[in-house]
């Protein structure tokens, strides 16, 4: 009879249960869950509480500029051990590690993009290559960029993210403050417009030069941003700072920023922008950069010149 067949009952039973990522995160700001889908749709930003997480380069360039128009600049460009530099481990196996960990060359990525059909010079900064330091090829980069807009009259966005100097290049890093000043001082002399945006974090000597030189500086909500980061101060000073210091919107209320704007609005405000900026160039005088970038005269001056240290 069937009632009492031997045969096992046709059932998968499940012992354990299995573990894997359900797409389900705990934001680090406000302890509420999250869905990954939810981050991606609002730009890597929490839905309950508007806490900004890190972009990457790839991420932040895609929510600024028309899509698969930004094409690379001086690229070629990267990080030699002048000084054979060894702390724990040897600079130019840090560089290595970080090209691994960053997916990129070198802590900035710049080159030519459209936002909302117009030209714009844009160079973006990555904080996993290094935290983001400043070393002799960021500040190179960073420099012909700033030429290439002034060569073709375009608009310059410049997004930071860094914890400052490259300690590992020494003063050869310090002096890119200088350098990067110094361009966008002729930047300016030329009426071109910069427009400088600071997220979370941009500290040292990045703040301390081209971060703070925009004709506009916008800044991402709740942003660290200072030259010194909170535990140096507090130690040096030897008293606790106050929770808000150093934060964009301290920043901005005492006017060394001129707003906050949040990252999902950040692309149309940056493009109002610009468009403000730019009605006072002279049309006729604007040397707009071809298609095709590779043919650029400047470009081919540039891919061969050799950085020398």
């Amino acid at each position: 009879m069937g009632l009492f067949s031997r045969d096992k009952p046709k059932i998968k039973i499940q012992t354990s249960k299995k573990d894997g990522f359900s797409g389900w995160l705990k934001c680090t700001h406000c302890s509420e869950l999250i869905h990954m889908n939810e981050l991606e749709h609002n730009q890597n930003c929490c839905p309950k509480c508007d806490y900004h997480y890190r972009l990457s380069t790839e991420e932040r360039i895609k929510s600024l500029s028309d899509p698969n128009s930004f094409q690379r600049l001086f690229d070629q460009l990267t990080t030699q051990d002048a000084l054979e530099f060894v702390d724990t481990e040897s600079y130019i196996k840090r560089v290595v590690n970080a090209k691994e960990k960053s997916g990129n060359n070198e802590a900035v990525i710049v080159g030519h993009c459209t936002i909302n059909t117009r030209p714009v010079a844009l160079g973006v900064m990555d904080f996993n290559f290094m935290g983001g330091s400043m070393g002799s090829v960021v500040g190179e980069r960073l420099t012909r960029l700033i030429e290439y807009a002034q060569q073709f009259r375009i608009p310059l966005v410049i997004v930071s993210t860094s914890g400052g100097a490259r300690m590992q290049e020494s003063i050869l890093s310090l002096m890119q403050m200088a350098k990067t000043a110094g361009a966008l001082a002729k930047l300016d002399e030329a009426g071109v417009p910069y427009v400088s945006i600071l997220t979370n974090p941009t500290t040292g000597g990045v703040t301390a030069s081209f971060a703070a030189l925009g004709d506009v500086i916008i800044a991402e909500p709740n942003a660290l941003i200072g030259f010194a980061g909170p535990r140096v101060i507090e130690q040096t000073i030897g008293q606790k700072l106050p929770s808000r210091a150093q934060k964009s919107e301290f920043w901005l209320e005492h006017g060394m920023i001129d707003c906050i704007v949040k990252r999902p609005e950040l692309r149309q405000k940056l493009s109002n922008i610009i468009e403000y900026l730019c009605s006072g160039i002279d049309e006729k005088k604007t040397n707009h950069a071809p298609a095709d970038y590779n043919n650029l005269k400047l470009a081919k001056s540039m891919q061969n010149y050799v950085l020398t240290i």
